[in-house]
This record gives structure tokens, sequence and C-alpha cells, in this order.
């Protein structure tokens, strides 16, 4: 199982460090923005709008990588007190839930980005980006990922069961920061 596994988790953390990135890049891109307008009196809108973009890949690709490392809402301290067994249910029934939304939202985002790409979509503003349907690329992408946690947690909590071990997912894929 985990030969299946760590390829498809490498995914999750790969795209994870992509909004990692895209974290500096706002915060670059903010402080840049920040010194144009106060010192040069110049605020280009392109330079604004690439802040909301960047937004997108933090969002859309973090969700799975939040998930990955545990960083998701759970009432942990209830969990932690349940068997390994009971445990694997209840990620199980999560994994599945996932697993399902990320598969309909997914699928619902991908003519929602097709239509812009069809009518090559602007920014609206004057000096704005263009090639709209990249950012919205990243709607499918990001729930595309979080179906793959969803699958990654559904298939460990079916080994669990099935073995009755618990299982520690990925605390050798990544030193944590």
């Amino acid at each position: 199982m985990n030969k299946l596994l760590k390829p498809l988790e490498l995914a999750i953390v790969g795209f994870g460090w992509v909004a990692r990135a895209a974290v500096l890049a706002l915060v670059l891109m903010v402080a840049c923005n920040v010194l144009l307008r106060y010192v040069f009196s110049w605020s280009p809108v392109a330079a604004q709008e690439l802040e909301w973009h960047l937004i997108s890949p933090i969002a859309l690709l973090g969700m799975a990588y939040a998930v990955y490392h545990r960083a998701d809402v759970r009432v942990d301290f209830i969990y932690d007190r349940l068997g390994a067994r009971s445990q694997a249910v209840i990620d199980l029934v999560s994994g599945v839930f996932t697993l399902a939304v990320g598969v309909i939202i997914a699928w619902l985002a991908v003519p929602y980005v097709m239509q812009a790409y069809d009518i090559g979509e602007v920014s609206p503003d004057p000096g704005g980006l263009p090639m709209r349907y990249l950012v919205k690329a990243f709607i499918p992408l990001g729930f595309s990922l979080l179906a793959l946690q969803g699958l990654i947690d559904t298939l460990r909590a079916v080994a669990t069961l099935i073995s009755g071990a618990p299982h520690t997912p990925h605390d050798s894929l990544e030193i944590r920061t």
C-alpha cells in the first residue's frame, strides 16, 4: 500500500510547496506595491490584480496540503481518545466525503474554466491581467488534489481496518517546519 500512496503523497507535498512559494510571492508583491504606491506614487493595476491572483494557489493548492498535515478542523480531543479501529472508521468516512466533495467540485469547475478560456476572458480593468482562465484553473486543480488526499486517507483507513495496526501516513516524507 505504501508503494502506491507515496507518489500520491509526494504530489500533494509538491503542490503544497507551490502554495508556500505563492505565500512568499504574495508577501513580496504586497511590499513592492506599497513601495511603488507610497514612494513613487505609482500603482499598476496588473500588480494589484496579481496580489489577488496569488491567493488562488495559496488557498486551492494549500487545502489538500493542510489536510495532508492534519491542519484541518477536527475534534482531536475526542479523536485522540478513541482506539485505532474507531479512528480508522472516522478517517474512512471523512476520507470518502473529502473524495466525493473534491471530485464533484472539480468536475463542476471544469466548464467554468473552459468558458473563460473559450471567450478569452481578461481583466475588465484597463492594464489588468490577461488569461483569466489560468487563475480559474486552480479551482479544478485544487479540488482534484483534495480528492486525491481524500483517496489517500480512505485507503490508509481501509488498510488500518484490515490490518488492525495504526498507520503513520506521512511522517517520513518531509521535514515539518
